[in-house]
């Protein structure tokens, strides 16, 4: 989403050239999957990190700018706030000792940056809502300065027609409007990618949907937003309601909401690439001039440019994603479900536990999504969203069970089975998810520590408890040690 745009308006006739250049894509696409365009050897990992940034006291700090200058670095991007930066971690394979790759690239990066961004003020903290945000940093103003963003906010609002309200009830209530789409900012989030065939992506992406829930509950690290102690991941309501189109009749007509867990479990890629299309009208209607047939049939990769600008603008929980690496096409699922942090530690302990899983069930002989309902994995997630490491949820053959048993009694094993399959070191896999069996066995992840910490502070101002409460996780994040075992 960090790709540049010129600012500009759209005109009735740049819609209708879109959605049939956007239908055209789609059919190229189509003959590709048939025709086995794609690359499936020795599928990859990726790994992205969106983070925040503070000044000393723990207030957002609106330098992206100047920070990502400071840096120098071209792993490290702008991302929709001012107060927001992303660094896009190489791609890795498992096999060749990915996890432990990503941790140290991961690691030298962020502490590099640290240094240099620290000179001009601003400070990084991976947290999945900085808990310092205030109403007067929800405003246009700290918009990023990519004109791309300010076209994507202007879109949102024009298709909805009147402010973006939020409205979340969790152990307190949140209730405010916004005119920018700057809420969506306060998301930060870690992206797996997973690298996948044609035939083996829908199974991933099932697993992946199946195994979202989990995530939250054992992941949760967003607990404040405005001041408030609202759901234990409240990222997950927040970016729902922060980028929704509909109005409040739009949403009566049951019209499908652009973040979106879904609807259904799916047979092949193409289903979510189809569902974009039939279902959401353009927000950046940009047209470039290939004509995806020809270069096809010339032997050439098409780039479907408005294809894939249309599915980034529309935010499922696990996205389908077309890319093309060194000249050859392939697909991946991007899974955005977890915050960020709260240390390297922990982030890579959570990659761990999604790569596994997800390999592990989506080679099931039995699919687990064969034996559950798609409405009660969405009812899993919201709940995980909500309790976070307390949430019950439901699973087949178990009913309704604790997260954190359901993790350690059948999913650590699971994980364990998937990483080895692919072909990451035991001594890697047991680290990075004893680190997942401690947090289920203490109870404690990145929201229940700070939430406890700021039990601690309740004799304070909000404000102030939730600065000095930062900079605690800030000092402890530093450590890169993980959160359960911080005091």
């Amino acid at each position: 989403m960090g790709e540049e745009v010129e600012a500009q308006e759209f005109s009735r006739a740049d819609r209708t050239r879109h959605r049939e250049k956007v239908r055209r894509c789609l059919d190229v696409f189509a003959r590709m999957l048939r025709e086995e365009q794609f690359d499936t050897d020795d599928p990859m990992t990726g790994l992205e990190v969106e983070l925040n940034l503070v000044d000393e006291l723990g207030d957002p700090a609106l330098k992206n700018a100047e920070a990502l200058e400071a840096i120098a670095d071209p792993d490290f991007q702008t991302e929709l706030g001012q107060f927001n930066v992303e660094i896009n971690v190489p791609p890795a394979k498992l096999r060749e000792g990915g996890l432990t790759t990503f941790e140290h690239h991961l690691r030298r990066s962020l502490n590099d940056a640290e240094a240099k961004s620290a000179e001009v003020g601003a400070h990084m903290v991976m947290i999945g809502i900085l808990p310092t945000l205030a109403d007067g940093h929800m405003g246009p103003s700290s918009l990023s300065g990519n004109p791309r963003y300010r076209l994507l906010s202007e879109q949102i609002l024009a298709a909805r027609g009147e402010d973006i309200n939020i409205a979340i009830s969790g152990t307190e209530r949140l209730v405010t409007t916004a005119d920018s789409i700057v809420p969506e900012a306060a998301c930060t989030s870690t992206q797996l990618h997973v690298q996948t065939s044609p035939d083996q992506f829908a199974a991933v992406w099932n697993a992946s949907q199946v195994v979202s829930a989990i995530q939250l509950a054992v992941g949760a690290n967003s607990p404040y937003l405005l001041g408030r102690e609202l759901w234990r991941e409240t990222r997950i309501p927040l970016f729902e309601q922060a980028t929704d189109t509909r109005s409040d009749e739009l949403k009566a007509q049951g019209v499908r909401p652009r973040v979106w867990f879904g609807e259904r479990w799916i047979t092949s890629v193409f289903d979510l690439f189809e569902e974009n299309v039939r279902y959401f009208p353009a927000l950046l209607p940009i047209t470039d001039d290939e004509d995806p047939l020809a270069t096809l049939e010339a032997g050439g990769v098409p780039k479907l440019s408005e294809l894939r600008l249309h599915n980034g603008t529309i935010y499922r929980w696990n996205r389908p994603v077309y890319d093309i690496a060194n000249g050859v096409p392939h697909l991946r699922v991007e899974n955005r479900v977890l915050a960020a942090g709260p240390t390297v530690a922990d982030t890579m302990a959570n990659a761990a536990f999604y790569f596994g899983l997800v390999r592990a069930l989506a080679e099931s002989e039995r699919p687990l999504w064969s034996q559950m309902s798609f409405s009660a994995a969405e009812e899993n997630f919201h709940v995980a969203a909500q309790q976070g490491i307390e949430a019950q949820v439901y699973w087949p053959g178990v009913g309704q069970v604790r997260a954190t048993e359901l993790v350690l009694r059948r999913l650590l094993p699971l994980a364990h089975e998937g990483l080895a399959a692919w072909g990451a070191a035991s001594a890697e896999s047991d680290r990075l998810l004893g680190i997942i069996e401690q947090r289920c066995l203490s109870g404690v992840n990145g929201a229940e520590w700070f939430v406890r910490r700021m039990g601690k502070r309740s004799d304070l101002d909000r404000y102030d408890a939730l600065r000095a409460t930062l900079l605690d996780y800030r000092e402890g994040m530093h450590t890169n040690e993980p959160v359960h075992t911080w005091t």
